[in-house]
């Protein structure tokens, strides 16, 4: 199995001029890579605390987690650990009033790690301790944020870090989140630049290596902001992967999304739930799995190194003990469905993000997340495509490293199918060993594979081989 190119640079003593973002264009234009592709040359893999903890996590549910990725995921490849959605909550079960949320700020209006949930954040030292922990378990460390300036920031007008602006220069007070209470969009002006300036200063020097940045792909589409943000990475001089949340982002967004963010959310939350109660909406909440096929479909054109479409976390194995839709439980989704939902995101080349809490990790889905045949498809494929659609029987196909091939062919009916991936491809592959990935199983030369049962809402999986 390939793994993510890794790019070691030599300590070097700097003339005080050379500040590190001007280091980091000039190491960028002697490679011949970009920064995106440096950043993330391969799609994402790692684990979020939001299926399982919600709001909730605590510096100790997160150190375990980590340890448990660590020990047991990162074998595979997956390698950033991040803490979602509201850490700077003393009180995030009082979501439902938010009047009364406590929100810690630093003397500049940025968030800080709320202390009676991350010990090791008193004082100003924010997350630092925390990452150092993370990387010092040869992982990376992320965190999530709303876009926009706090409202707490704004209404104390405090100074922000580094200028001569205040917060509330740049607020826009008439654009919020519409489902998030605790910011102010930014104005793209001087000031506003500024502020994600300072933002992101802070947290290149907590040693955060990636961010998830919500409210601004979708629920609305926010293209400002986005370029503000990316320039703000840029000028900390700190690798940085920017994902941005939710979605849908829009589709003829796509060149403007790939030249500023490392990977963006293709539709609505996607949790443990196969079909919905009517027809496919673009705004459906929950995505079902069922209907992330068309979508990732028409997203798979724009897929290339250091520019991945996300189609979300993978909701699998226990979420609990506060998922952040629904109640504590073991994931819904079947077998066959978990298999299907791991295959369509390895063969389009999405991220992956596990969802369900690690420290509770079953065999099976231990297996079904570190198959070494799906982690070289998602890792290495160097193309992929939807080849075609028949009613409830959807065929995709990647090419591999030395002339490889990946088939996956789907049911998505609620009735077994009997049918053959090979039936279209011809004799062109008569000539390639097989091997029947969720079966375990070397099968020989395309010839040799007889049509199959496919269960209802399963897949079958195929490497072939020269």
């Amino acid at each position: 199995m390939q793994h993510a190119i890794v790019i070691a640079m030599p300590a070097l003593t700097l003339p005080s001029r050379l500040t590190l973002a001007t280091l980091a264009a000039a190491f960028f234009a002697a490679s011949g890579l970009t920064h995106a592709q440096t950043l993330a040359p391969t799609p994402p893999m790692g684990w979020n605390s939001w299926d399982s903890y919600g709001l909730t996590v605590t510096e100790d549910q997160f150190r375990a987690n980590t340890k448990a990725l660590a020990d047991q995921l990162k074998p595979a490849g997956y390698q950033y650990a991040v803490v979602d959605e509201g850490w700077y909550l003393a009180n995030p079960n009082a979501a439902n009033k938010p009047e009364t949320l406590d929100y810690r700020l630093d003397a500049n209006g940025r968030y800080q790690p709320a202390v009676n949930r991350f010990a090791s954040a008193s004082g100003d030292t924010g997350f630092s301790a925390l990452a150092s922990a993370t990387h010092a378990q040869g992982l990376k460390f992320g965190i999530h944020i709303i876009r926009g300036v706090p409202k707490k920031a704004v209404s104390a007008n405090l100074p922000v870090a580094n200028s001569s602006f205040h917060a509330a220069d740049l607020a826009d007070t008439t654009d919020t989140c519409p489902w998030n209470p605790d910011n102010f969009g930014v104005k793209d002006t001087p000031a506003g630049q500024a502020w994600y300036d300072a933002l992101f200063a802070q947290y290149a020097a907590w040693g955060v290596d990636y961010v998830k940045v919500d409210c601004i792909a979708s629920h609305p589409y926010k293209a400002a902001e986005i370029h503000m943000i990316h320039r703000a990475i840029e000028k900390t001089g700190r690798p940085i992967a920017l994902s941005l949340s939710p979605g849908p982002a829009p589709l003829e967004q796509h060149e403007e999304l790939a030249a500023n963010a490392q990977l963006w959310r293709i539709s609505n939350d996607v949790w443990d739930v196969w079909k919905g109660d009517g027809p496919p909406a673009p705004d459906a909440f929950p995505q079902p799995v069922s209907a992330q096929f068309a979508v990732i479909a028409a997203w798979n054109p724009y897929v290339k190194p250091g520019a991945w479409p996300d189609a979300d976390m993978l909701p699998l194995g226990k979420l609990e003990p506060t998922p952040g839709w629904g109640s504590p439980r073991a994931t819904r989704l079947t077998y066959d469905e978990q298999e299907s939902l791991v295959t369509l995101w390895a063969i389009s080349r999405s991220p992956l993000f596990f969802g369900g809490n690690l420290t509770e990790l079953d065999d099976f889905t231990r297996t079904l997340l570190t198959n070494p045949d799906l982690i070289a498809v998602d890792q290495t494929a160097v193309a992929s495509h939807q080849l075609q659609r028949t009613g409830n029987l959807v065929l995709w196909e990647a090419d591999l490293p030395s002339n490889g091939h990946a088939f996956a062919l789907f049911n998505l009916g609620d009735t077994p199918a009997v049918t053959s991936p090979f039936t279209s491809i011809g004799g062109a592959a008569a000539n390639f060993h097989v091997r029947n990935v969720w079966a375990a199983k070397e099968i020989g030369s395309v010839g040799d594979v007889k049509p199959l049962p496919i269960p209802p809402h399963g897949c079958v999986f195929f490497i072939l081989k020269p």
